[in-house]
């Protein structure tokens, strides 16, 4: 009994080990990429350094996110106060923002992308801010936008 026990809890911290390890990508042209090979939609997360973490930490640090991201989304992350970042990275994040019209950080858009003749040209599909509820509400809302019933 002890052994199907341990066991048990194994599997399960190994689930939740790898729920908490999300592939973010931060380069936009990677991104896109992998977005367009894997046929799956953007979730590009835009924040910055001091603003709410309510949404990392209630929405994308569940095991239901993890899930949930790893099936439909490909995760992007631009920090617009990152100071690593190079100077036409952090312009280029700050005309995504514009364009896609982020005003209060954080916020998700949901996006696709194709580049045509060195042309990156953006669809957006929609966008979400953090509201309390849980990881299960802001997904299910999620799915809204990503699938539309007509």
């Amino acid at each position: 009994m002890t052994k199907k026990l341990l066991i048990l809890l194994f599997f399960l911290g190994s689930f939740f080990m790898q729920a908490q390890n999300l592939a973010w990508r931060t380069n936009m042209t990677d991104a896109i990429a992998i977005s367009n090979e894997q046929k799956k939609p953007m979730l590009i997360f835009f924040t910055a350094a001091g603003v709410s973490d309510n949404l990392q930490n209630e929405i994308f640090k569940t095991p239901d996110f993890a899930v949930w991201s790893r099936d439909n989304v490909v995760l992007v992350k631009l920090d617009l106060s990152d100071s690593s970042a190079d100077q036409s990275e952090k312009e280029q994040n700050l005309r995504l923002k514009d364009a896609f019209g982020v005003q209060d950080l954080p916020e998700v858009c949901f996006a696709m992308a194709s580049v045509r003749k060195n042309k990156t040209t953006f669809s957006a599909l929609g966008k979400i801010a953090y509201k309390p509820g849980g990881a299960k509400a802001w997904i299910a809302e999620s799915n809204l936008i990503l699938h539309p019933v007509e």
